[in-house]
């Protein structure tokens, strides 16, 4: 049973066989392959014994036919041994040539370079020019700068002349080493060797012709010769036979394995493909609610906060209609949700003791009529409940000590509600940036990593398992699931309290 190999990079899924390969029985194969084994083992010993039936009959090295044939195969030998000879002198030859000829070659070509420096062909033409100068130079006419350099030049080309002899050495060696190359070409083929030749051709013509006579008498011979062949073809079929057995099975096993292989790999690509889905919707729900709360009006919370502020200290103030109708349920309505279980068991203030706690002191005393006359002042009582102090504080005010300071803590809200609505704008733009690039940072943390091995097969029951290691892992993947809304909900909190910080 074939495998079936995949072509290309393509998902498991793809490259599955959909039929099961089934898979082989190993104690049916272990019993082929005793059987095999034995008879492979009973034509062995059928071969041992047809060879020896041969070597019995073999021809007797003592007839005086077989000597004779042994000393012409010595003769052969000998004459096998001389043309050895002969090669290994032709070989040294042509091993003196061609070093011969590599030094030619190399004299040759520093002649040629040496030429090709030198402006003149031959001596006479030197000893021309040499004498047209000195021709120049005895007239007296020459300047004395040209006189000069014409002295020099007939010193240089004086110099030439000396060069000349030595490529007319270098020539009469180049013509030493061709004659010896020559010399050496002539010695090939000499008539002794065409002799042992001659001679090793007609020994080999007589034994072969001793060969044919000795074939018909020895028709036993053949026979039996013909018997140890078929024995050995037997053997070789019977040793075929066991090993495509083997070949056999082992094939339908990896078929088997493989099939087994590529099917958990489809399994854990399927679940990898749905928690990548899932990620990536939950990573899409999580951008369109931040880009939401981004997209709203910036400052709106705050100015409906300091509106209220402004409506429970001036019940007669005005507030425009589409701020009043967004600040109506904010006047006097808590902002968060207090937990008293810390406080159980712990004695509730009654409302004097509340009052006097939070009422003015009225600052220092002064002397004198002044100092009276702030005491009575300071004995006014101020009260402020814990939602209008936490209001205050979170818009970044402080509370009024006294009813003297709540015009100038109107006032403040009033800068605070007009600052807002001019940088409602601007701030939106970037609470939208800021969202975009909350989102665009967590589908980088979220971007796959390298992908793992899908035929390793392994398990892992960490907090957040490995995709390529979860296969039917029902309980990690149930946590996974609650890990990851709790991150995500963990994220978006976080980015809810940097808006708020700025």
């Amino acid at each position: 049973m074939s495998e079936q190999a995949p072509t290309s990079a393509a998902p498991a899924a793809a490259t599955t066989s959909s039929t099961k390969p089934s898979k082989p029985d190993e104690e049916v194969f272990k019993a082929e392959l005793a059987k095999a084994e034995k008879e492979h083992e009973a034509s062995r010993a059928r071969l041992a014994a047809a060879k020896a039936k041969l070597d019995s009959v073999q021809n007797n090295k003592d007839s005086p036919q077989g000597q004779h044939n042994a000393a012409l195969r010595k003769e052969m030998g000998e004459i096998r041994e001389k043309h050895a000879v002969n090669k290994k002198s032709r070989q040294q030859n042509m091993d003196v040539i061609k070093k011969l000829d590599d030094k030619l070659k190399s004299i040759m070509n520093e002649q040629k370079t040496a030429r090709s420096k030198v402006n003149f062909k031959s001596v006479e033409e030197i000893d021309q020019q040499i004498n047209n100068l000195r021709k120049q130079v005895d007239t007296g006419t020459m300047r004395l700068v040209d006189e000069k350099k014409a002295l020099e030049q007939i010193s240089s080309m004086q110099r030439l002349k000396k060069s000349f002899d030595g490529f007319s050495q270098q020539q009469k060696q180049i013509d030493d080493i061709k004659a010896q190359i020559s010399e050496l070409k002539k010695g090939g083929d000499t008539p002794e060797a065409k002799a042992l030749n001659e001679r090793y051709d007609k020994i080999k013509a007589e034994l072969d012709e001793d060969k044919k006579k000795s074939d018909h008498a020895y028709k036993n011979f053949s026979t039996l010769r013909d018997e140890k062949q078929k024995a050995q073809a037997d053997q070789q079929e019977k040793f075929k036979k066991m090993r495509e057995i083997q070949d056999t099975y082992h094939q339908a096993r990896r078929a088997f394995v493989t099939w087994d292989k590529q099917q958990q790999a489809a399994k854990r690509e399927r679940y990898a493909a749905e928690q990548a889905a899932f990620q990536a919707g939950k990573r899409r729900e999580i951008a369109q609610q931040k880009l939401e709360e981004a997209s709203a009006p910036a400052w709106q919370e705050e100015i409906i906060t300091a509106n209220g502020l402004i409506r429970h200290f001036d019940p007669n103030a005005v507030i425009p209609k589409e701020e009043e109708a967004k600040s109506s349920g904010f006047a006097a309505v808590a902002q968060r949700t207090v937990d008293d279980s810390a406080f159980k068991g712990s004695r509730v203030l009654k409302k004097k003791e509340e009052e006097d706690y939070f009422a003015g002191t009225g600052g220092k005393k002064k002397k004198g009529k002044g100092g009276k006359e702030a005491a009575g002042a300071g004995s006014t009582k101020f009260n402020l409940s814990v939602d209008v102090i936490e209001s205050l504080a979170r818009i970044g005010i402080d509370p009024p000590t006294s009813q003297s300071q709540v015009p100038i803590v109107i006032t403040k809200l009033k800068e605070k509600i007009d600052f807002w609505k001019g940088d409602s704008d601007r701030k939106t733009k970037e609470n939208i940036a800021k969202a975009k690039k909350e989102i665009e940072k967590l589908e980088a943390e979220s971007s796959p990593s390298a992908p793992a091995n899908i035929n390793s097969g392994a398990k892992d029951t960490h907090k957040k398992p490995a995709d390529a290691n979860q296969g039917a892992n029902g309980e990690a993947v149930l946590k996974q699931e609650e890990d990851g809304a709790a991150d995500a909900t963990a994220e978006l909190e976080k980015a809810k309290i940097e808006d708020a910080a700025e």
